[in-house]
């Protein structure tokens, strides 16, 4: 293992400083794989983000471009890590998470970044009145190949809706192709400008990063109606939450009368 410095004092960490570090690394291992098993579909990893695959994320983001950064799904902090070593000052990041026992590690790790206990997959009510400016970028950590693809363009309209018209949305994925699909119900995806990276192999399992820019016109399906792609997506969405509700609603009932 190679050794570390303290860039305040210039001089190699202790025994004892590289002990703490090995048993912060463990608790957070035992942390995401108590989430992992807590609720699989929330968490798409085994374990969280080595520093080379946050690293590589983070380099997708420009600390030049004005404007709050908002990460998705941050669980323990390594791709937060990663960001502040890119130069990003800590007050410029909006943390998303949805677990309660990673929003307060969050809170005590990153206490000058503002922490947000929130769904993502509804972002623009989730940051309703909080971001008071376009942002610079917008980071996943999500599990985006858990869920349906009309939810994963969704987040992708919401997160456009939200930055300036330079921004990124990098997200990383396991898979082999993108994680936000180019054609949805047969036909291609427009107003997306898609770029991924080569793999990231010092990593388990490896991993390609994504980045996802405005293209020419909005977000939306060719040969379509006029009717915003975020808008007809978000009717889907709360269908599907609907039926979802009825249907542990009789479910429920049938509890009872047993």
């Amino acid at each position: 293992m190679p050794l570390r410095f303290d860039s305040s004092q210039s001089q190699p960490l202790s025994r004892r400083q590289k002990g703490k570090e090995w048993v912060a690394k463990w608790a957070d291992e035992a942390r995401f794989i108590r989430t992992l098993l807590e609720n699989p579909r929330l968490t798409g990893a085994v374990s969280p983000s080595s520093a080379v695959l946050a690293d590589a994320i983070a380099a997708r983001v420009d600390p030049a471009l004005a404007g709050p950064i908002i990460e998705l799904g941050p669980g323990t902090g390594p791709i937060t890590e990663a960001l502040l070593r890119r130069g990003i000052a800590p007050e410029r990041l909006i943390l998303v998470e949805y677990d309660a026992t990673f929003c307060e590690l969050l809170r005590t790790r990153f206490p000058q970044a503002q922490v947000i206990r929130g769904d993502a997959y509804n972002l623009a009510q989730t940051l309703d009145g909080l971001v008071d400016a376009p942002a610079a970028a917008v980071v996943s950590g999500l599990p985006l190949l858990n869920t349906p693809e009309r939810a994963r363009l969704a987040l992708l309209a919401d997160a456009f809706a939200l930055m300036q018209a330079d921004g990124a949305f990098v997200q990383f994925t396991y898979g082999l192709h993108s994680p936000m699909p180019r054609r949805f119900n047969g036909r291609p995806v427009t107003g997306m400008l898609a770029e991924g990276s080569k793999p990231v192999w010092m990593n388990l399992p490896p991993a390609r990063v994504w980045t996802y820019r405005q293209g020419d016109g909005p977000l939306g399906f060719a040969n379509d109606d006029e009717t915003p792609l975020v808008d007809r997506l978000r009717g889907h969405r709360e269908r599907l939450r609907a039926e979802w509700h009825e249907c542990t609603q009789k479910l429920r009932e049938r509890r009872i009368r047993r």
